[in-house]
Parts: C-alpha cells; structure tokens; sequence
C-alpha cells in the first residue's frame, strides 16, 4: 500500500524540484526526504524521481503519483472540514457565490434556509467561480453558486475529488444602449450593428467571451472602459460612455438607460451550483440547493436562444 506521508513528500519534490527544498518546506532533513522516495520507488517497484545537477525531475510514475496525491489531499481536506463542522457546537454551512447572482437569488433562499434552520451557523463567501470552486472541491465551502459562459461548466464530469455541477437557470445578456443612442427604439439588435459603437465591459471575464461574438458577428471589438461591475458599467453607459452587454440578473434600468434584446443568437450566462458528489454533500448543503432552486425557478428570465456551436475559441 502506498504510504499517504510519502505521497506528501513527493509532492513537496515536484513542487519544489529539489530534495534539499523540499526537506525545509516539510521540516525534514534532506536524509529523510531521500529516504522516503527511495521506500516510495521500493512500494511501487518503478523510480518516481531522477536527481540531476539541474534538480530534481519526476518519471512519468512519479508525475501519475503527483496527480493522485494532489487529489487524495483535497479529498482529505475536505473530509477534514465535514468533520470540524459536525463536531462544531453549532452546524455551520458555508456558501460561495458571485456577487450579481448572490444579489438575484439569496434573497429569497436565505430567508427560505434560515426560517427551516434557525440553529445554523451560516457564512457567505463572496468571489468568481474560479475561487468559489476550488473552496468547495478542498471542503472550505459546503457548496457554490456560479457561472459560465459558452463551453463546459466550471467541474468536470468524473474529475477527482468529485463535484457536481447543478444547473440552476439561464441568465440571457442584454443591450444596454445610452438613452439617446441611434438604435435605443429598436425591439431588438444584432451585434453587427454596434460595430462602429465603442463598449463597456462590466465583467473582465466579459472581454474574451464578447470579443468571440463581435467576430462571429464581423467586427473588432472597441473597448471605452472596463470594470468590474455591471452596475458602474451601466451608470457610464447611461452617461454616454458607450454601449456594453449585461446579464438579466445584474440589469439595474436607471434614467438614460435603454435595455434591448440581442438578436439570435443571443448570448447567455449559464448559472448553476457546485456540490460535492451526491454522497459526500451534507443535509445542509443539499437544503441550501434546494432553496436557490427554488428562488432561481421563482425570478428565471424568458428562455433564450443557446450560442451557437460556431463561436470561435
């Protein structure tokens, strides 16, 4: 059996690509670590690392046995966690969520959670699905509200430890066009016909995704100013700043603004949660979901049109 201490050792090496490294990282004597990669190639019965006057450089066993440690020490990780939580004098669940989605749906799921479960010690963690993910996959969240854009969710199917992906609701963009602009009466628009307006991107993350839709429609983007709030972005283009394309849930309409559909196909947010596989959620994790389901189908925006297959990576 492979020893969980040796795996940790390891990974030191790979991360550090030194035995002398690694040795003060772990608190070891280089001896020690020298020592445990020799019993680890002994288990195995193949090397894991070749030592060089460059370093350190891992066999393709030793980078397969990286890999599985990496994942053995989240799924720890998060076993850890489960633990501290049942044994805490007061149950706790922890939540990560993005901010325009937190803003849309907890609302009603928290008023929903707490009223069945007054006893619960509950946190909200705010940030992108980048950070909410890894949170959950190392037990730090019970779960996580997110998003994506076109493409795969945020979790792979069969990825290790295992995460769910729950799909919540579809979350269209819209045109936001200052009051005045040329095409502000029009039921809808397509993309083509702002290729001459400059734009306001209210999400970083906005920038590569609208770019690939500006190409699939026959233009270079033209960007005035970025941000990384669609509620100040929607304020600039208010005041004439440029046009930019904003999520149903974070549409905040204020004077000298005009909301107008895209034309298909028209992009769309993907909003869903992330879980710990079935087995592994907690009774408070699986209640929480429960809730933001119940609140997403409460506020879902009409159905739109999926992005076409045809945009460009």
């Amino acid at each position: 059996m492979i020893d969980v201490q040796r795996l940790r050792v390891l990974r030191a090496v790979a991360e550090h690509g030194s035995f002398n490294k690694a040795a003060g990282a772990l608190l070891l004597t280089p001896s020690a670590v020298s020592q445990h990669i020799a019993a680890l190639e002994r288990t195995l019965g193949h090397p894991v690392a070749v030592r060089s006057t460059r370093g350190v450089t891992l066999t393709e066993p030793g980078r397969l046995l990286v890999e599985a440690a990496e994942a053995i020490s989240a799924e720890l990780d998060q076993v850890r966690h489960a633990i501290d939580r049942l044994t805490a004098e007061r149950p706790r669940l922890t939540l990560a969520t993005f901010t325009s989605g937190g803003r849309h749906l907890l609302p009603a799921a928290l008023a929903r959670f707490v009223g069945a479960h007054p006893e619960v010690e509950l946190t909200v963690r705010e940030c992108e699905p980048e950070d909410a993910v890894p949170m959950v996959r190392a037990g730090a969240a019970d779960l996580a509200l997110a998003y994506h854009f076109d493409g795969p969710p945020p979790v792979r199917p069969g990825e290790r430890p295992g995460l769910d992906w729950v799909s919540l609701m579809e979350d269209p963009l819209w045109l936001a066009l200052p009051r005045g602009h040329r095409l502000a009466d029009r039921p809808s628009i397509a993309l083509a016909e702002l290729s001459d307006d400059r734009w306001v991107l209210g999400c970083l993350k906005t920038e590569a995704f609208l770019r690939r839709y500006a190409r699939l429609a026959g233009f270079d983007l033209r960007v005035a100013a970025s941000t990384t709030d669609y509620f100040f972005a929607q304020t600039l283009v208010a005041a004439g700043v440029g046009v930019s394309l904003v999520p149903h849930v974070s549409l905040s309409p204020a004077p000298g603004l005009a909301v107008i559909p895209v034309e298909p196909p028209r992009p769309a947010r993907h909003i869903g949660l992330v879980l710990p596989r079935r087995h592994r959620a907690t009774p408070l994790a699986t209640a929480m979901a429960e809730a933001l389901t119940t609140a997403a189908a409460a506020t879902l925006p009409p159905p739109v049109s999926r992005p076409r297959s045809s945009v460009p990576d």
